[in-house]
């Protein structure tokens, strides 16, 4: 509720600082207040002469709660805030969506990657280790609609992951700093691992910086960070009143036991599931299984779930670590035919988009490039035989850094100019009778790499320049910046580019 009241207030002065209770049970004072009733307080570090509260202060809120709430100066200090008790204070916002529900509205940033010295290969030596063992968040509702001072602190609350969750942490880290040791930090997605991520710092080349190992080709700066998509998790277990903010219940988990992860990557676990049953029918699958086998490829999803023991298909890790599941047909002669699509977009909406977002001023990115910057995929793939479909195995896969910066960014960038431009609509009537309306928006023939643009629905729909209405445009089309409507599209990934993942199983 905004605008909780404020009295009785503990002071910070009489708060134990050594003591992670007594330090939460002050900051949970502040659920319900905003920003504006903080300053209100007139908690100030001595020597501090940030203007907040005035429209040029372009400074972050966590700034503000380290200054204005706990009274100390907000520093880049690589130990955790409250050295005596081992707290990392931590402030984050959470977006209300359509539906109603809530959303994490970023990834947690932690601690810098140093580019000056060698990066520490023990996990448990690090700075990143000593903040996630006690992180106090809070966390605030941004709405963009207001002053950000006049934004709520909604939940307060100390978080540390699960034993299982932590075990996945170090291994993220022990493959962010592989790729640090070759030198090649620039080929860094968050893509690449499962909840902890290498988020670049800064918006182009001026931010860029020689790497430590060599070839030290400049990179830009990177923070390890826990993913939006387990913030998401996280901000669901506080909204659950879950104990200590325990990111989810493990009933719908992969890793029944942390014990699994001593001596198997999250991968291997995943993986092994699925290709020890390679070679066996989906009829035979389903019979194992005891699924009702329907010879629909919608059951493949079903199957794979069920091999990797879950009940339903909704594995919690999945969910936090953002992984898609794909299912690919392949024919005999090993060819996958399928184009995977993504959602639509809006044309007006196309032409607002930053390729690169501003995540701390809560600009978003394009979503076609937040997608597959923090989307992994698990392939499953099958290839008819005279027994029907085979199962050929699974491979993780993340889309590489180049082809995100190079040719997929160059598609959308080519969209964009089209719709600016005025998307060319050519009507022509086929031999039934049927017209049909060509576009010069980027074809699979032409881009010939990673994606194109095409119909997100059978269902053709447009509104010509000349008033001719084809289908049901209300259902089935968007309005286009010039105001003719156009049938729903989306991007695609170009099956030759498909072939190349599927590849590797398919010649095992």
């Amino acid at each position: 509720m905004i605008g909780a009241p404020m009295k009785p207030w503990i002071d910070i002065e009489h708060v134990d600082k050594s003591s992670p209770t007594a330090i939460e049970r002050y900051a949970k004072q502040a659920v319900g207040m905003t920003f504006r009733q903080i300053l209100e307080l007139d908690i100030c570090p001595e020597g501090i002469t940030r203007e907040y509260g005035i429209t040029r202060y372009k400074g972050s809120m966590g700034a503000l709660i380290e200054e204005r709430l706990f009274n100390y100066k907000a520093n880049s200090n690589p130990e955790p805030d409250f050295e005596d008790a081992g707290v990392e204070l931590k402030t984050t916002c959470f977006d209300l969506k359509k539906d109603g529900s809530f959303t994490a509205g970023e990834r947690l940033v932690l601690s810098m990657i140093p580019y000056n010295e060698p990066i520490e290969e023990d996990f448990y030596k690090t700075h990143l280790w000593r903040k996630l063992q006690d992180i106090l968040l809070i966390y605030y509702c941004r709405d963009k609609s207001l002053s950000p001072y006049d934004q709520y602190i909604g939940y307060v609350g100390r978080f540390t992951p699960s034993e299982e969750d932590l075990e996945i942490i170090r291994q993220d880290y022990d493959t962010i700093t592989g790729y640090l040791k070759a030198g090649r930090a620039e080929d860094l997605s968050e893509s690449l691992t499962t909840y902890l991520a290498a988020n670049t710092k800064g918006r182009n080349a001026k931010d860029k910086s020689p790497q430590f190992y060599p070839p030290h080709t400049p990179a830009m700066r990177r923070s390890f960070s826990l993913k939006r998509s387990y913030m998401d998790a996280v901000l669901r277990g506080f909204i659950d009143n879950a104990e200590q903010g325990q990111a989810v219940s493990r009933q719908d988990s992969i890793v029944k036991s942390a014990i699994e992860l001593r001596t198997k990557t999250f991968d291997d676990i995943v993986l092994t599931l699925i290709n020890s049953h390679v070679g066996k029918t989906d009829r035979e699958l389903c019979a194992e299984l005891g699924i009702n086998y329907t010879g629909n490829k919608a059951q493949w999803y079903t199957i794979t779930y069920k091999l990797l023991g879950v009940r339903g298909e909704r594995a919690e890790e999945f969910e936090r670590a953002s992984i898609s599941v794909r299912t690919m047909k392949a024919t005999k002669a090993g060819t996958i035919k399928e184009s995977i699509s993504l959602d639509t977009f809006e044309f007006d909406a196309l032409l607002k988009e930053r390729w690169e977002g501003v995540e701390e001023a809560g600009i978003p990115c394009a979503p076609l490039h937040a997608y597959f910057e923090e989307t992994r995929f698990l392939f499953v793939v099958y290839q008819a035989t005279n027994d029907g479909y085979t199962l050929r195995g699974a491979r993780f896969w993340s889309m590489p850094e180049s082809d995100i910066e190079g040719p997929l960014r160059k598609c959308w960038l080519d969209t964009r100019e089209t719709v600016r431009n005025g998307v060319q609509l050519t009507p022509t009537v086929t031999r039934t009778g049927k017209t049909h309306v060509k576009n010069n928006l980027p074809k699979e023939a032409e881009t010939g790499t990673i994606a194109h643009v095409r119909p997100h629905t059978r269902k053709a729909a447009y509104l010509l320049e000349d008033g001719t209405e084809i289908g049901n445009i209300k259902r089935h089309a968007f309005k286009l910046p010039d105001g003719r409507w156009m049938t729903k599209q989306s991007f695609w990934l170009n099956r030759s580019y498909i072939q190349k993942i599927g590849k590797p199983l398919l010649e095992k």
